[in-house]
């Protein structure tokens, strides 16, 4: 083969094989087809939640700016390049190195001109598409009627319009820039730009071009400039947010020079566009980067050290107090009632007589400690779960506010293999269970108000079935025309049948008083052979499930072929497209988590993740919390919230930072556990964030007075705006400049003393408790949400001392549509400097160090149990602060859950640890506390006798039951006698005896009163 041949051979242009050509347009179909099927179910995901506006608007909205952003730059730097290689010198005198630059460019030059604008336009469209909702903001302002202190602007110009302005300005400096890069490149390549010895050479295109984009260029960085002089008012670099003394008098004056300065270079650069002379311009840029450095930081420098320093606490002033007004609004704080509350600490008796309404819903069941309680007693099945953290309501039970801890009972399909069982079978939860918070059982269990399945109780009849919970599997596809239910909704239950034959039967002593007649044998074995058959009926019925098919709309129809492909590509199950289980009408719920539900329709929030089920209007729904914020309040205090909400309950929060200056709790959504449909009620509708959003998204908020009195009646403040308001509030209850400045009273969220036991590598903050209590002396008790404070100092001038209390009021009340004046009212006390308040750390050590206390809790610990310290509640009565703790203890082994066991209490510096609430504060106000714990924080077990006065006197004295006196007994056996008796108690826990489980659990306390009396 000759040398022409070969090179003619390598010359042609290789073809791609038919199968390459087949693997590409397979890949390029998947692709296509997963894509087509990600857009369309999200599109019928919308549409059946009846939000679908919200999605067209987002992607009208992302599409536009995406295309603003890439012609925007796009096109100016192809022209840029463009106009640069059309206008180059005919006969430019090139160097050898730059020739061949030009020969190696040449082939590619068609490519690089198409190409280059369109990649860098790629990421000016995706840039521009990212800040969609800034852009739809700028667009719909509302004015919020306020002025900020420095320009006297409506503070929407600094929340709305000066965000997209400096957007609008920084991008457009970046098209500029990278046209003037792009075409003085091709310049040079192409001889427009030319360097002999020291002279360059540029040709009049070239520099008409140049100086051109300059001049664009240099006033863009002139509004810049100017721009900045606002952006003060929201910096973080001096002693507080906002424009400080030395902004004031020497940053924002030096903006404005500085931009002045930018517009004469600008002109300058212009003339040199038709005179060619470039030293003014180049003279005027130096000139302007040294001014940079002298205006922008030198003389600000020189104002600080020279002139604020010596003087701060004076010339600072002014400029403190706008930061405390304008943080007090922007967070919502402003409005805070502050009352001295002289705490007394002398428990006397009767002192809680007064507060008998308080002292009647002190809460005694933990929320974070009896979850496990909830699972062994209320599980019932393998299939179903709890939350770790339960949640706290209140329900109307004959006639009475009452405080409860609740849950769903969850689906959990971790053990389900199958893709059939997965999807078909288990698809949902069953029932709310309910306890009253302020008692418990004789064994120490919660005492429930709705529990079992299926749900009976206090509630009325509602929904009880939980298709969108927090633990909802992926996806299931339920409902449909089929012959036969294959939904599982709950197991039989055998235990009705039983218990209709024991309802049945006849007493025994009335039988033994009747008159028998006489039975044949032939008669006798037919009734032996009808109860046998019952009994094998029963066993029958037992191993039966009860079945249901959904019927709500809870999520698209798999109706046809198409709509089962594109959900089988989604979830990348072809079961779901070749079943015979997905039948007509059957329907795909997916995006069954309520916060991710409201997240998806209403993506401008930022959305509690606690959020709670309630009963409402007999259905169980969930209520989420939704706040607006910016990070754009003129003087107000940055802070970030993700660090704010982290305490000893909410641990993993979002680590990434979130700084915000502003928050409102805008809106109250609601997602119902059976359809999954969506409420988004305008909570705060002064918001002005949320009134642009109304104008963005249409018709997709309701107003309040659409929202039922029973619906009113759950709704509550909300947890995370309190943390961030308490966090600010530590700082920000100082009113005045001077007395801020010195941070004499700063104050700080004490460490949960709890958590800190239990990890003490680690320390996070006592989270805030719901709970019915009055704040103030004379203020009424309410359904609140409250926090305590202790001096912020830490190390080793920390002192666990309370300086104030914060409350909340949670109660927005029960009438349809109406929100109560009261609901969302703070309420800060503050306690006297002279008289110390022990902090939550300082009882918490006494209780540990206490020898009593700590004694019967070593002797619990001997046992085979392990003890739980529960939440560390404070309450504001009897003239002081009452501290109040559960104790619960757990097995070690077997079947382990926690049992309340003990309360802890404590006044001033006493202390009390007995087996009630009632017990413990009768101890702790020497015999007479004045008030009861509500109905009994004790239910009397059946099996115990009616009237103690029946047992013998001697067992009173001894505070023994039966089992003998415990004073005469020794350690030893008293030690014996009380593993014994944890042995039976587990033994009949194992068997669901709770009864036996009541009396072994009296022994236990029997034998634990008789080892301390040996000890």
């Amino acid at each position: 083969m000759t040398d022409q041949n070969i090179n003619a051979q390598a010359a042609r242009p290789r073809r791609l094989s038919p199968l390459a050509v087949t693997i590409v347009i397979v890949v390029a179909l998947i692709l296509g087809f997963l894509a087509a099927a990600a857009v369309i179910t999200e599109v019928l995901w919308y549409r059946q939640v009846d939000f679908l506006p919200v999605l067209t608007t987002q992607w009208i909205a992302a599409a536009s700016m995406f295309v603003i952003g890439f012609l925007g730059l796009a096109v100016p730097v192809f022209f840029a390049i463009d106009i640069a290689y059309r206008k180059r010198p005919v006969y430019a005198r090139l160097t050898a190195q730059l020739d061949r630059y030009q020969e190696l460019f040449e082939p590619l030059r068609r490519l690089v001109k198409w190409a280059l604008p369109i990649l860098v336009g790629l990421f000016g469209g995706f840039a521009a598409a990212a800040n969609w909702q800034r852009a739809l903001l700028w667009l719909n302002s509302e004015n919020t009627g306020e002025k900020d202190a420095q320009f006297g602007l409506d503070v929407s110009f600094f929340m709305f319009d000066l965000p997209m302005l400096q957007s609008i300005v920084a991008f457009a400096s970046a098209v500029v820039l990278l046209s003037l890069i792009a075409g003085v490149a091709t310049s040079y390549l192409y001889g427009g730009i030319s360097f002999s010895g020291r002279d360059v050479r540029v040709s009049k295109a070239t520099r008409i071009q140049a100086a051109i984009l300059a001049t664009v260029y240099l006033l863009l960085q002139a509004v810049s400039l100017w721009l900045d002089q606002y952006r003060a008012l929201t910096g973080t670099e001096g002693l507080r947010t906002g424009a400080m003394f030395q902004d004031v008098h020497a940053l924002i004056p030096g903006k404005q020079i500085l931009a002045g300065i930018a517009i004469i270079i600008a002109v300058l650069f212009l003339v040199t566009a038709f005179t060619g002379k470039w030293r003014l311009p180049v003279i005027g840029t130096a000139l302007f980067l040294v001014s940079s450095i002298v205006l922008g930081m030198g003389y600000p420098w020189a104002v600080q050290q020279f002139q604020v320093q010596p003087d701060e606490k004076s010339l600072e002033s002014e400029y403190i107090q706008r930061n405390i007004d304008a943080t007090r609004t922007a967070y919502g704080i402003d409005s805070v009632k502050t009352e001295r509350y002289d705490a007394v600490t002398d428990a006397e008796p009767g002192a809680l007589r007064n507060d008998a309404a308080t002292t009647a819903n002190i809460r005694i069941i933990d929320p974070e400690v009896v979850s496990p309680t909830f699972a062994q007693l209320e599980q019932i099945k393998q299939y179903y779960q709890f939350p770790k953290s339960l949640n706290v309501d209140r329900y109307e039970i004959d006639g009475k506010i009452e405080d409860t801890v609740s849950a769903i009972r969850d689906i959990d399909i971790r053990d389900q293999t199958g893709w059939y069982n997965r999807t078909l079978v288990y698809t949902h939860g069953y029932g709310l269970v309910a306890a009253y918070g302020n008692q418990r059982s004789a064994g120490g269990e919660p005492v429930f108000l709705e529990s079992g399945i299926p749900s009976s109780g206090k509630l009325g009849k509602f929904e009880p079935r939980v298709y969108f919970g927090l633990n909802s599997p992926a996806y299931s596809i339920v409902g449909g025309e089929r012959k036969k239910s294959i939904e599982l909704d709950f197991p039989a239950d055998a235990e009705s049948t039983a218990e209709a034959v024991v309802d049945d039967a006849v007493p025994a002593d009335e039988a033994d008083a009747a008159a028998v007649p006489e039975v044949t044998a032939e008669e006798q074995a037919a009734t032996d052979a009808a109860e046998e058959a019952a009994d094998e009926a029963a066993a029958a019925e037992a191993e039966k499930q009860n079945m249901t098919t959904f019927s709500g709309d809870g999520g698209p129809k798999l109706d046809n072929l198409f709509t089962k492909l594109i959900y089988a590509l989604k979830f990348q199950d072809m079961e779901v497209l070749l079943s015979g289980a997905v039948v007509d009408g059957s329907q795909v719920l997916y995006d069954r988590n309520p916060v991710d539900r409201v997240k998806k329709v209403a993506p401008y929030l930022t959305i509690d993740d606690s959020p709670y089920s309630s009963v409402v209007d007999g259905r169980i729904v969930w209520i989420i919390d939704g706040y607006t914020t910016s990070a754009d309040y003129p003087y107000s205090e940055m802070t970030d919230m993700n660090a704010a909400l982290v305490d000893s309950v909410d641990r993993e929060r979002n680590p990434l930072p979130k700084p915000i200056n502003y928050i409102r709790n805008s809106v109250k959504a609601t997602v119902d556990a059976y359809d999954g449909s969506i409420k988004l009620y305008a909570w705060d509708a002064e918001d002005p964030l949320l009134k642009s959003w109304g104008k963005i998204f249409p018709g997709t908020l309701s107003s309040v007075s659409e929202m039922s009195g029973e619906l009113m009646s759950h709704v509550r403040y909300p947890s995370d705006l309190f943390k961030v308001q308490r966090a600010m509030l530590g700082e920000y209850h100082v009113t005045t400049p001077d007395a801020f400045y010195s941070a004499e009273d700063k104050w700080r969220t004490p460490n949960d003393p709890v958590a800190s036991s239990q990890a003490a590598a680690q320390k996070f903050l006592q989270p805030p408790y719901y709970l019915t209590l009055a704040a103030g002396a004379k203020a009424d008790p309410n359904y609140s949400i409250y926090s305590t404070y202790i001096p912020a100092a830490e190390g080793e001038t920390a002192r666990d001392i309370l300086t104030g209390y914060l409350a909340a009021n949670s109660n927005a009340g029960t009438e349809a549509g109406k929100v109560s004046d009261e609901y969302g009212s703070l309420k800060l006390l503050t306690l006297p400097k002279s008289n110390s308040i022990p902090g939550p750390g300082q009882v918490q050590n006494s209780f540990t160090t206490d020898s009593k206390v700590s004694n019967l809790l070593n002797i619990l610990r001997q046992g085979e149990t392990d003890v739980i310290s529960g939440n560390l509640l404070t309450l504001p009565v009897g003239g002081g602060l009452l501290y109040v703790q559960p104790v619960y203890v757990q097995a070690k082994t077997g079947t382990s859950f926690p049992i309340l066991q003990k309360v802890l209490v404590s006044f001033g510096d006493q202390i009390a640890f007995e087996d009630t609430l009632d017990g413990a504060l009768d101890a702790l106000f020497n015999g007479d506390s004045g008030a009861h714990a509500g109905d009994g924080d004790v239910v009397v077990d059946e099996n115990e006798p009616a009237d103690e006065s029946e047992a013998p006197a001697d067992d009173k004295e001894s505070g023994s039951t039966g089992g003998g006196s415990g004073a005469a007994m020794s350690l030893d056996d008293a030690l014996k006698q009380m593993q014994t008796a944890f042995k039976d108690r587990d033994a009949a826990m194992k068997k669901g005896d709770w009864a036996a489980y009541g009396v072994a659990d009296e022994k236990v306390k029997v034998a634990l009163e008789a080892a301390l009396a040996a000890e």
